[in-house]
């Protein structure tokens, strides 16, 4: 077996292997551009990508928006003519506006998770950008095929498969996440490619499978594959790169992560998410923390009843301050020993 090429409608990456999206700040221009340098896709995370501009504090929305350009532009300098993407969650406040400015930019392609994104191709007309789906299960996938078939006579051109060993936000319930051995997510993905060869049969095109969550080294890479997968998303072991855009802190502690430090916690949004266990999360689990102002950030999230400030938490962590951060994390953090660099990882990878 060896890595063919992902071939995306007319965009193509030489390896097959998507970074992972990873807000707030941990994956903007410096990780996206290296990670296309190699030939890999590299991702741009939107979530508050803004966070360390002068005026951000001011006027969110705004500040995010022209950061996005900035970032895209950046990587574009970096990417040696590799494919730059953007993550954008479908709980996003505004997210018609982020989707708008990431195309307007020149995005390649948009991954778009944490709630399904239905609008997304009316989003994109008039734009080259291509678009990916981010669902764990076969409902999910079926739902948003469906619609996109009925509501605007398209289909996906990427879906991305994210299993139940990712980090960030999952779309499992806290009960699947505390039984992830006794899930048979190989056959998620078998069925899910089932699937989607209806719509590839109906468009006349070849929709590509990414699996996520979890993939670590060669091997889970070749697993994946021989289940019918085009290729993967990895994000966790991005983080210990030189080029990820996160502080030192911030790697460090993915570094000194042990297996039982890591934990299932519940976002303000109420989806469940994988993170590092430190003082935040011990606090959180005692009740509900005072929020001293909102971010408008995500859609579904009241100051009044959310446990605490996601935004502020994440721009905490990628800052280094690591008591009082939310660090999300994949299952196989606790893997990491060494600090790294992309090109290094894509030369133990790449098969």
């Amino acid at each position: 077996m060896k890595m063919k090429p992902l071939v995306i409608g007319d965009l193509v990456a030489r390896i097959p292997i998507i970074q992972g999206g990873m807000g707030i700040g941990v994956s903007r221009s410096s990780l996206a551009g290296a990670v296309a340098r190699e030939g890999g896709i590299g991702v741009i995370s939107t979530a508050q990508i803004g966070y360390d501009e002068p005026e951000f504090n001011k006027n969110q929305l705004d500040i995010n928006l022209m950061a996005i350009k900035k970032h895209i532009n950046k990587a574009r300098e970096l990417a040696a003519g590799g494919v730059i993407g953007v993550n954008i969650m479908v709980a996003t406040k505004k997210y018609e506006r982020y989707v708008k400015a990431a195309c307007e930019a020149g995005a390649d392609i948009i991954i778009s998770g944490a709630g399904l994104p239905i609008s997304l191709p009316e989003l994109v007309k008039g734009f080259k950008t291509k678009i990916a789906p981010i669902i764990s299960s076969l409902k999910a996938a079926s739902v948003i095929l469906k619609m996109w078939d009925r509501k605007y006579q398209r289909t996906a051109d990427l879906i991305v498969i994210e299993g139940p060993k990712a980090g960030g936000h999952l779309g499992f319930s806290k009960e699947q996440l505390d039984h992830v051995e006794e899930m048979d997510f190989d056959l998620e993905v078998q069925k899910v490619i089932k699937l989607k060869k209806e719509y590839e049969e109906k468009y006349q095109t070849y929709i590509p499978v990414v699996v996520a969550g979890g993939i670590f080294d060669q091997g889970d890479i070749k697993h994946v594959m021989g289940l019918g997968a085009d290729g993967v998303q990895i994000a966790t072991r991005f983080v210990v790169t030189k080029e990820c855009d996160a502080s030192q802190e911030y790697k460090n502690a993915y570094l000194n992560a042990n297996k039982e430090d890591i934990s299932i916690v519940i976002s303000p949004v109420g989806m469940p998410g994988r993170a590092i266990v430190n003082n935040l999360i011990k606090r959180v689990g005692q009740g509900k923390l005072p929020i001293k102002r909102c971010f408008h950030c995500l859609e579904k999230c009241s100051p009044k009843v959310a446990p605490y400030c996601i935004t502020q938490a994440l721009i905490e962590a990628v800052r280094g301050n690591l008591e009082e951060g939310l660090i999300f994390c994949g299952e196989n953090v606790h893997r990491l020993k060494k600090m790294t660099t992309v090109k290094e990882i894509f030369d133990v990878l790449v098969f």
